[in-house]
């Protein structure tokens, strides 16, 4: 369990209402909402909207969080859904989750200035599919069908990767070869994967991982802080989007300590009879949500009366450097300026 503080917010005495239950304390998790990887894509699509002639164009939704994406189309970022909608030499972005290299291959051939907002964390992955692949590995992937990165990392080497989900899926594996090796996706819960993992192990004795787990440090810490929140709250709400894995996986882990939970996309999905019985609510929020929102889900209890706490279990100080194309882009333009 990581070292853990709670830093106490303004002091009152009276309680937040609705109907017959009464809110008196909210405990806010930190770390919580944007992670390195968010922050730097965002960065990005505001940056090329400034550097480049609108409209600016986004594969997928660049993180998964409504609030962010609609924030950025007004911004003037035009999102779609395939390369198809872009017109041919205009700019795209690639999202935070990745793309196959048949994405890049399909930018490059229709003359589109590519700008990529991959999760330095999410290349990682790719680098090691990439490797295990060219050694003749099966790799197993562990990670959620149809999410976007898991799409992107099963196109690095499709003929390799074979997806799994759950340890029912690791029984029903069957390799023609000893060399095995296992790949992640960056937001999965700890609890289940170390699971998967295990069972892999189990059924493949010599089976290879990466040097480092592929789950990224906010999932890890985010997880590990509701893990903390769980045992001193009566309920925990989470900011994020119903499409946000790291965010639903937070849910996941307060309920599997015993805490009951509920992903809401902000103040307004917050429903009255969650809160029967509840004096001590946890509140976190899952990498891709802005703290505004959070923000107002503190006010809306603050202004019921309710007294506001930090729980704080570790501290983040990392930072992703921009894609080196855009970088000179915006040197450029602001000589021309």
């Amino acid at each position: 369990m990581p070292r853990m503080a709670i830093r106490p917010g303004p002091s009152r005495t009276a309680v937040c209402y609705h109907g017959s239950v009464m809110v008196e304390k909210v405990i806010l998790a930190t770390p919580r909402g944007f992670c390195a990887g968010v922050v730097r894509a965002i960065d990005i699509v505001n940056i090329a909207l400034d550097v480049y002639p609108k409209p600016v164009y986004v594969r997928k939704e660049i993180v998964h969080n409504r609030h962010v994406v609609e924030e950025l189309r007004r911004k003037g970022a035009v999102f779609v859904e395939e390369l198809s909608e872009v017109p041919s030499g205009k700019t795209v972005i690639f999202s935070a989750h990745g793309v196959s290299p048949q994405v890049r291959d399909q930018a490059a051939s229709r003359g589109l200035h590519i700008i990529d907002a991959t999760c330095p964390l999410v290349t990682k992955v790719h680098l090691e599919a990439k490797r295990y692949a060219k050694h003749g590995y099966t790799i197993i992937l562990i990670g959620h069908d149809g999410h976007d990165e898991v799409i992107g990392t099963m196109g690095v080497a499709p003929e390799h990767i074979r997806l799994v989900t759950s340890i029912e899926d690791v029984d029903g594996i069957s390799v023609d070869t000893e060399k095995v090796a296992y790949i992640t996706q960056t937001t999965l819960s700890l609890f289940d994967t170390r699971k998967i993992i295990a069972a892999l192990r189990r059924k493949f004795p010599h089976v290879e991982g990466p040097p480092a787990q592929d789950i990224c440090y906010a999932t890890q810490n985010r997880q590990l802080s509701v893990h903390a929140l769980a045992e001193v709250t009566d309920l925990i709400l989470v900011v994020g989007s119903a499409n946000s894995s790291n965010s639903n996986r937070l849910v996941e882990e307060a309920q599997n300590k015993g805490t009951p939970s509920h992903l809401i996309e902000n103040v307004e999905s917050i429903q009255p009879e969650w809160l029967e019985g509840v004096r001590r609510l946890g509140l976190s929020s899952g990498a891709s949500a802005p703290e505004v929102l959070v923000e107002q889900v503190v006010e809306h209890f603050r202004s019921r009366g309710a007294s506001v706490e930090d729980l704080v279990t570790t501290t983040e100080d990392v930072q992703f450097s921009l894609p080196k194309n855009l970088v000179a882009d915006q040197k450029r333009s602001e000589v021309t300026a």
